[in-house]
């Protein structure tokens, strides 16, 4: 098996696991990594998630690895800017809140307030929301390649 195939079925695996996890409320999200009690699994887990999301999506379709046409290649450059955004997740999020149990209050200041907890949420969905629209966007995009080389042929 190509190394690509499995980098694509491990970052599946990690999405799906994430995903089950996180909707299920899992006990294993609280479990702390540290003496403190300031660092969840949670937190690390959801990070693996997000970076899997859109890398499982970018290792799975080859027209978002090697772009052919605007389309694609607009694809493309949507989802690598989603999985830099993945990747810098943790750090943007432990900046925001101020912390890394990524909890927030009623604070003066902007890190750890209710404003940049909205900050925080959005661009948490963001991210997903953002991979699973431009797998929506390439599904679209295939509908109406594939009607132009039916009517071409007529």
């Amino acid at each position: 098996m190509k190394r690509r195939k499995v980098w694509f079925f491990a970052s599946l695996i990690v999405a799906f696991s994430t995903i089950i996890l996180l909707a299920s409320g899992s006990s294993a999200l609280t479990i702390s990594l540290n003496p403190f009690n300031s660092v969840p699994l949670g937190n690390i887990i959801t990070w693996a998630g997000m970076i899997s999301l859109p890398l499982s999506i970018y290792l799975g379709v080859q027209n978002l690895r090697r772009p052919s046409g605007n389309v694609n290649t607009s694809l493309a450059g949507l989802l690598k800017i989603i999985l830099a955004m993945a990747i810098l997740w943790f750090p943007l999020s432990y900046l925001l809140a101020g912390n890394l149990s990524f909890s927030f209050s009623e604070k003066e200041t902007f890190q750890g307030s209710q404003k940049a907890m909205k900050w925080f949420w959005g661009f948490s969905y963001g991210i997903g929301i953002g991979a699973i629209s431009t797998v929506i966007m390439y599904w679209i995009s295939l509908l109406f390649k594939k009607n132009i080389t039916d009517s071409d042929n007529e």
